[in-house]
């Protein structure tokens, strides 16, 4: 990674931004104050709620940080299909007493008018995911001094990352946790992502940027293995989830090592796109039939997933999680920075002195 980039954060770690309330500015800001770089996840919220945490981060830590923010989505949903989606949760809504949301309720999530006030409030790091940025929007980025990187799931989405001239590229791995960053959403080409160390082998061939790796990394010893691959830095997030700090929900937090709860798979159930997430009823019974329709069905589900979770019903919920869930650890975000480094401190030693990783 360039060296202006590396020197914003001590240790390769990157804290995965996680929309929905979880990536909240004190998990940002622990995971900054300990030598990582933590990120605010702008998706589903407004311009100013964005801005609003942009100033708790900054009260709450002098370091830099990243900010997360979602591509706008073309328009190729099927009303049809999104009408049959809703009769089928017409059950769901009655059991938790809710409405069904508007599927109509916005497609673009604020996407230039938080451009504006990352432009006149500049932030150190702005990722983009659910698609490339043009180079326009790259270019006054980097006027203000502010990096930028961008989610591939493939080495030509990479390689589009690189053409509009982002300074790194998050290559996100099947085993990821959450919505999967793929530019265009082909349901023709779902379950059949590349595992994060091909990820890696191939991104690097196909581009000179630097690599963020992301997708099921969970110790230090994987952090150690990613930088072996050629990624210059590794993303974490279902990692970050349990710890303290996290917004998540305290059902969510449980679930990732509940018994009740032992795999996970990637579902259009919950968003219409493919996210991964622990196998729950809601998942089982809805997403077979879930249409290709994002942000149609994340609008027509949120208030059950909200009833859902006010209920205390964890099956009903959207449980984002990578693989390595069952290897979550409730650390406080700071100290989980530091056991994190130490373990790949010690790998790297294991490595050089000949010994097994």
């Amino acid at each position: 990674m360039s060296s202006a980039l590396t020197d914003l954060f001590p240790f390769p770690i990157v804290q995965a931004p996680m929309a929905g309330g979880v990536s909240v500015p004190q998990l940002a800001a622990a995971v900054c104050e300990a030598g990582g770089l933590g990120f605010l996840a702008a998706g589903y919220k407004t311009a100013d709620g964005m801005y609003q945490e942009i100033k708790q981060i900054r009260s709450l830590t002098g370091r830099p940080f990243g900010v997360n923010v979602f591509m706008p989505q073309p328009e190729y949903a099927d009303p049809a299909a999104v009408d049959v989606y809703a009769h089928q949760l017409a059950g769901e809504a009655t059991w938790y007493e809710a409405e069904l949301g508007d599927p109509d309720s916005g497609r673009d999530d604020g996407f230039e008018a938080k451009l504006v006030v990352l432009r006149d409030n500049p932030v150190p790091v702005v990722s983009f995911h659910f698609g490339v940025p043009s180079r326009e929007v790259v270019d006054t980025l980097h006027r203000v001094g502010t990096f930028v990187l961008a989610a591939a799931t493939t080495p030509d989405e990479a390689r589009a990352v690189e053409q509009v001239g982002a300074d790194a590229v998050i290559a996100q791995g099947i085993e990821a946790g959450g919505h999967q960053g793929t530019h265009r959403d082909v349901p023709e080409t779902d379950g059949s992502g590349l595992g994060l160390l091909s990820l890696i082998a191939q991104v690097r061939e196909a581009v000179s940027i630097p690599i963020v790796a992301a997708g099921g990394i969970m110790r230090g010893g994987q952090i150690a293995g990613v930088l072996a691959a050629g990624a210059s830095a590794a993303q974490l997030g279902t990692a970050f989830l349990a710890t303290p700090e996290s917004g998540a929900n305290a059902l969510h937090k449980r679930a990732l090592t509940n018994p009740l709860f032992v795999r996970t798979e990637l579902t259009r159930a919950f968003s219409g796109r493919p996210a991964r997430g622990l196998v729950n009823r809601f998942v089982r019974e809805h997403g077979p039939y879930a249409p290709a329709a994002y942000p149609e069905i994340h609008h027509l589900t949120s208030p059950l997933r909200k009833a859902a979770a006010k209920a205390g019903d964890a099956q009903g919920m959207a449980l984002w999680a990578g693989q390595g869930h069952r290897m979550a650890r409730e650390l406080p975000a700071g100290q989980l920075v530091e056991v994190l480094a130490g373990e790949l401190a010690s790998a790297r030693a294991s490595l050089t002195g000949g010994g097994v990783l």
